[in-house]
């Protein structure tokens, strides 16, 4: 599993050390404090060792910098500045080590150590991004591969795992159970067709994606990705034997409605329990309560929540704090909006 984080230089942050739950890790904060560049630094470690793909280049297609320049990504300063980039694990793999600078023009320029260390004992990732994709599906793949166009490379990395055929063999215990928690949401199953993802449902038939809601479709997408065995270290065949696998989830809440946000916390802790690390980065207070209110009935899959937020004294420099409760982790802007919210109201239901 993933342990720690540091970063130096990179993008918004100018000093960031993060240490990770093995469970579920929660990341708040207002827009513009780098949820998703922490989310997307930690899935290119991961996912460029899995592959055997240099970091630089995988890092390039996942943040996509003006003309493919690592150097975009080092903190603006009218100087040479070096970035660097470090995340370690809970084995005995040595820490992936990046650096590179704001000069820095090609991918080829960034240099690493401990790629090979981690792609011997690989952690399989996925990351799933706010924009649902298995409704465009169709065709997105060859042209990504044959064409430039501007979609970052998890939307591409998200198909291939989502086109994954099924298994040999009976689904595992994990797998059933969580098929189980997502089936009465679907009241269906999903099937593929060719490039084309349909909705099946009783009495209704096949529905293609398109025609589906679009928080279904993402309900639909945990389904294929258990069905498929990819969300398990069980289900991931890299070149050596997996050391974990790691979900990445950013803002699970677009489009779904808050009905269902249960469901999808059952599934994330039951995730977390059969050994996947999670990542989730929300802006929603029921979710956020959600997750919290699992943490303490459930108790046995450690969570930590990570309060993003600009630097008082340096508003362009972005801290983050740690802690193991939602009621200690701040500044918490959630929180604050909603008793904001239920402030106002009083006051106006007094008549102030």
């Amino acid at each position: 599993m993933l342990a720690s984080l540091h970063l130096r230089r990179f993008t918004a942050f100018q000093e960031l050390d993060l240490d990770f739950a093995a469970g579920i890790n929660v990341f708040i904060g207002e827009n513009g404090t780098g949820k998703t560049h922490v989310l997307k630094v930690l899935y290119t470690a991961c996912d460029a060792t899995a592959r055997q793909v240099p970091f630089g280049e995988k890092m390039v297609r996942v943040f996509l910098p003006a003309e493919g320049r690592p150097g975009r990504l080092v903190q603006r300063a009218p100087r040479a500045m070096r970035c660097e980039i470090e995340v370690r694990r809970t084995d005995a793999a040595a820490p992936l080590r990046v650096h590179f600078s704001n000069r820095t023009q090609k991918p080829t320029g960034v240099k690493s150590e401990g790629h090979r260390a981690w792609a011997q004992a690989p952690l399989e990732a996925t990351y799933i991004p706010p924009k649902e994709i298995l409704a465009h599906a169709p065709g997105f793949r060859s042209l990504y591969g044959s064409r430039y166009i501007y979609f970052e490379e998890i939307y591409d990395d998200l198909l291939f795992r989502a086109y994954r055929p099924l298994l040999r063999g009976p689904a595992t215990k994990t797998r059933r159970r969580l098929l189980e928690i997502l089936e009465p949401a679907l009241e269906g199953r999903v099937e593929t067709r060719g490039e084309m993802f349909y909705l099946v449902q009783k009495g209704l038939g096949a529905l293609e994606f398109a025609l589906v809601a679009e928080g279904l479709r993402k309900i639909a997408l945990l389904w294929v990705l258990v069905q498929n065995g990819t969300l398990l270290a069980e289900g991931a065949k890299g070149p050596q034997t997996p050391a974990g696998y790691v979900l990445f989830w950013d803002e699970p809440e677009a489009n779904l409605n808050p009905r269902l946000y249960r469901t999808v916390v059952r599934f994330l802790f039951a995730l977390a329990e059969g050994g996947t690390q999670v990542f989730l980065a929300t802006h929603d207070f029921a979710l956020l309560k959600e997750v919290d209110l699992a943490r303490q009935e459930e108790g046995r899959v450690p969570v930590r929540f990570f309060a993003f937020y600009h630097d008082p004294e340096q508003p362009t420099q972005v801290l983050v704090n740690g802690a193991e409760t939602l009621t200690d982790v701040h500044p918490n802007a959630i929180l604050e909006t909603f008793s904001d919210l239920y402030d106002r109201e009083l006051h106006f239901l007094a008549g102030e």
